[in-house]
């Protein structure tokens, strides 16, 4: 198990073949995925978990296993990707929490530390997060990392629709 981070509560792993069962589970829940345009199939799951290896070793980062510490029950994804906005590929922070864990403060939790390590370990100036503009607690989780508004537009790999897009830059004088 390659243990990307740990927090108070969770471990950030990269993802192993062994996941794909809790991945499915996951993932295919329409509640959990109810800010996506679909739940995803069994190709689909598969796809994301070798799209997640592949860029472990292509960029040194992806999408980790989001675990609980003591039973390394996975109760979700945290990580980073790309995102091309107006012509210009960022890096994109995203988070899929199991709808079961919600409002537990989880998200915020492994986003917090995704964020921390892209900045410090990875050395990220700039990061971006996206989601639906009626997606409510993401956005919050967003501005609570610090994260700021900067604009909305219409996604076309979501379903055409409003969508909300923060960032955060590191302080380059630290």
């Amino acid at each position: 198990m390659n243990t990307i981070v740990t927090t108070c509560r969770l471990i950030l792993r990269e993802y192993e073949e062994s996941d794909y069962e809790d991945a499915l589970r996951i993932f295919s829940n329409p509640q959990t995925m109810s800010f996506w345009p679909e739940p995803f199939g069994v190709e689909q799951v598969r796809k994301w978990m070798v799209k997640s290896a592949s860029n472990y070793k292509e960029f040194g980062y992806g999408r980790w296993v989001t675990a609980l510490i003591g039973n390394n029950k996975m109760i979700g994804d945290c990580g980073f990707g790309h995102l091309e906005i107006n012509g210009k590929v960022e890096v994109d922070l995203g988070y899929i929490i199991d709808h079961r864990y919600w409002k537990q403060g989880y998200g915020a939790e492994a986003a917090q530390a995704c964020l921390d390590y892209g900045q410090s370990r990875l050395g990220f100036n700039r990061i971006v997060a996206n989601m639906p503009y009626n997606h409510t607690a993401s956005r919050k989780t967003a501005e609570k990392l610090g994260m700021k508004k900067e604009l909305e537009f219409v996604n076309e790999r979501n379903r055409n629709i409003l969508t909300c897009l923060y960032s955060t830059e590191r302080d380059l004088d630290c």
